[in-house]
């Protein structure tokens, strides 16, 4: 891979920020530039030494994956680019955005640097050389290409060539996977130990499968790690490579008792969806899970920018036929996000008696129900142009998380009319959601969370799910949006089946399109000094492991 070295100019940030502060305590900050502190702690003491020690040698594997996300995301090197930003408040910031761009805005560079061509974010991040085209990539002839699992380099003749992410990352890869050993031997509960000890061999081999379905099998323990190359975010020019990321968990009993119930339900959800038959053939895996915990490390992919609050894996679509997904629900960074910032933009863009229904109860069944819409629909194309995921290239993410948020929000609504829900009243749950909407837009347009939120938006204005007054509030016209929400969900499940690249982007390219009238409201949101987002106080010094 072409290594480019950064030159900083003194850390100067580009946009408005209290970096301009004389003195600053990163500890006793509340914001960082959008960025609102959050500290990830949890009550051990239920916990054995031994389980300790095991925290701890997997706190270490999560750094590894910290490093390797670096290698990935960031075209230089990360000390001396850390090290040349003299303002902590700023440096604070190129931590949480894993090098000079802003995230959430776009990919937008917020410093002044030297040392690469114009100022935009690699859309291949590090994946792929700097000067490769798309032309040459798709005209290269090697069967390793668009693995998940293979970083596209230079010989030296100028030649395309795939190297594995074991031979590439080697020294970080091998030490994770000693570490997992270490952690293997001394978990007590007997399917974790197996799922850490076949996910080191994954690492060394780049074959999650046996590890994959091993971790499906893993629910009983109380602690819960996640490990490896797992998401394609990074990659915006095909969606093609996995990155490095880590989360540690630790299981919530009480709340995931409520859950478990409904991993069983998902055969019939499926095929009770109200569209062609031919767009829900595939049945879902019986063996799902859905388990709430909170999450006491985020490392590498999914801490870059907006964080995740729920988990939805493995991605590989075979074990989804065969066992479907584990559905983790991550409860005390939901609650932190939805505290400081979905509460905090309803009182300023909701009417003010539907506001008094956005709920932290409905935020939370509709996350977690949308990561349970992630293993309906299809995997497969109906048409022989493969997986759903290889059809619809890098446009897949943004369309699957549109699926996911519409699906489940209808999901939820059957689980009502079928006495399988406990709160009150459903409609609560449509309004909580729209509210959701303008905490997620704000992720950006370089964000798959951020596009399927604009398009959902737009599907609903289009279908006068809401009005909006000249002073931007906003009331949710319910009879409107729930037909809206069957119909958007029946127009994304059939180009997901029918793995329509050209016209997934043509209408993508309308349909996230952002309106003058949402512009200024999210500016009269970020006039209110809101946080975008979250980052974390976090560790194993945090956790006194």
């Amino acid at each position: 891979m072409k290594k480019l070295i950064w030159g900083v100019a003194a850390g100067t940030l580009l946009l408005s920020s209290c970096c301009n502060k004389q003195k600053c305590n990163l500890q006793d900050e509340d914001v960082v530039n959008g960025y609102a502190r959050v500290e990830l702690t949890a009550d051990l003491s239920r916990f054995s030494e031994q389980d300790k020690k095991m925290m701890a040698y997997l706190c270490d594997a999560a750094e590894l994956m910290e490093k390797i996300f670096w290698k990935e995301a960031f075209p230089g090197e990360r000390e001396d680019f850390l090290a040349s930003i003299k303002d902590p408040l700023t440096r604070k910031f190129a931590e949480i955005n894993y090098g000079p761009w802003d995230r959430l805005d776009g990919n937008r560079a917020f410093m002044e640097y030297a040392g690469i061509n114009g100022t935009e974010k690699p859309r291949g991040a590090c994946f792929y050389p700097e000067d490769m085209t798309v032309e040459e990539f798709e005209s290269w002839l090697d069967e390793n290409k668009d693995s998940h699992y293979t970083v596209i380099c230079r010989d030296e003749d100028g030649t395309l060539r795939s190297v594995w992410y074991h031979d590439f990352f080697k020294e970080e890869i091998e030490q994770a996977a000693a570490l997992l050993d270490s952690a293997a031997a001394l978990a007590s509960d007997a399917g974790f130990a197996k799922y850490l000890s076949l996910r080191a061999q994954a690492l060394r081999t780049d074959d999650y499968f046996e590890s994959d379905l091993a971790w499906m099998d893993a629910k009983t323990s109380e602690i819960d790690f996640v490990v490896g190359p797992i998401e394609d975010y990074e990659d915006d020019l095909f969606g093609y490579k996995s990155a490095h990321e880590s989360f540690l968990l630790i299981k919530d009993p009480e709340w995931s008792a409520k859950l478990a119930k409904f991993a069983d339900m998902l055969p019939v959800l499926q095929s009770e969806l109200p569209v062609d038959p031919k767009y829900k053939s595939e049945m879902p895996g019986t063996d799902s899970d859905l388990n709430v915990y909170d999450v006491v490390l985020y490392r590498g992919d999914c801490n870059a920018g907006g964080k995740t609050i729920a988990i939805n894996l493995p991605n590989d679509e075979r074990v989804h036929i065969q066992k479907g997904t584990r559905k983790l629900q991550l409860k005390n960074a939901m609650k932190a996000k939805f505290d400081k910032i979905l509460m905090p933009i309803s009182d300023i863009v909701m009417d003010a008696e539907q506001q008094q229904m956005v709920d932290f109860d409905c935020f939370f069944e509709n996350v977690t129900f949308h990561e349970v819409a992630h293993g309906l629909g299809v995997k497969n194309t109906i048409n022989g142009k493969g997986t759903v995921r290889s059809a619809l290239k890098e446009a897949y993410s943004a369309l699957e998380e549109a699926k996911a948020d519409i699906m489940g929000l209808y999901m939820v609504e059957q689980l009502y009319e079928k006495g399988e829900m406990s709160g009150s009243d459903v409609n609560r749950n449509y309004i909580t959601f729209f509210a959701g909407i303008f905490r997620s837009i704000r992720f950006g347009t370089a964000s798959a969370h951020g596009n399927a939120n604009m398009l959902c938006f737009n599907f609903m204005k289009d279908h006068n799910a809401f009005t909006r007054s000249q002073d931007g509030i906003y009331t949710v016209n319910l009879p409107e949006m729930k037909a809206a929400t069957i119909a958007l969900m029946a127009e994304i499940l059939k180009y997901q089946a029918e793995g329509d690249y050209e016209g997934v982007c043509r209408w993508m390219a309308e349909k996230t399109v952002m309106g003058e009238e949402l512009k200024a409201d999210l500016a009269r949101i970020a006039a209110a000094d809101i946080a975008k987002d979250i980052y974390f106080v976090q560790g194993k010094s945090v956790l006194g492991l």
